[in-house]
């Protein structure tokens, strides 16, 4: 994955804003549709976090630090670890590109 963070990209503020904002954060799953229009995200925006598409968040300019948050917006974050639905959307995002340090 070549990731250039693009500062301006619309999904960076959501991010950003979201994680600060227990209003906003409270049910973002339910309200994504209305969250994205709201943050004006361009159409492969709203494509890449309807699919959770992280990978394709981190090539349109998604900064490296936000990309596991994705998965945690739309998935949760209760039970945060390896197994969680979150990790596991997050792993399937990149494909063979992610190596498991433990196994290798």
């Amino acid at each position: 994955m070549a990731n250039e963070f693009d500062p301006k990209l619309p999904s960076n503020r959501m991010i950003f804003e979201i994680r600060r904002d227990p209003a906003l954060y409270t049910g973002f799953a339910e309200r994504m549709e209305a969250v994205m229009e709201q943050y004006a995200l361009s159409p492969a925006e709203r494509d890449a976090w309807r699919n959770v598409d992280v990978k394709t968040l981190g090539d349109l300019g998604v900064h490296p630090y936000f990309l596991p948050q994705v998965t945690r917006l739309v998935h949760g974050s209760a039970n945060n670890n390896s197994k969680s639905a979150a990790a596991s959307a997050y792993r399937s995002s990149f494909g063979d590109q992610i190596v498991d340090h433990k196994r290798g």
